[in-house]
C-alpha cells in the first residue's frame, strides 16, 4: 500500500505544486521539515506545545510548497 501511495505521488507530484522539478521540491520539502524540528526542539519543554507547532508548521509548509 505504501509502495502504491509513493508511486501515485510521484506519478501526481506535478500538480501537487512541486512543478518545477524533483530537486526543489525535495529542497523545500527538507527545508520545512528542518524549521518544522528547530521548532520542536525550541519548545521541548512544553512537549504538546512542541508537537502541536512542530506539526503546525510542517504542515502548513508542506501545504505552500504544494499549492505555489
Amino acid at each position: 500500500m505504501r509502495f502504491a501511495w509513493l508511486v501515485w505521488l510521484a506519478d501526481e507530484g506535478r500538480e501537487l505544486g512541486y512543478s518545477n522539478g524533483l530537486l526543489p521540491g525535495a529542497i523545500g520539502t527538507i527545508a520545512v521539515l528542518l524549521t518544522a524540528l528547530l521548532v520542536g526542539q525550541a519548545l521541548r519543554r512544553h512537549r504538546p506545545a512542541a508537537l502541536a507547532c512542530a506539526g503546525l508548521v510542517c504542515a502548513a509548509g508542506i501545504g505552500w510548497l504544494a499549492t505555489h
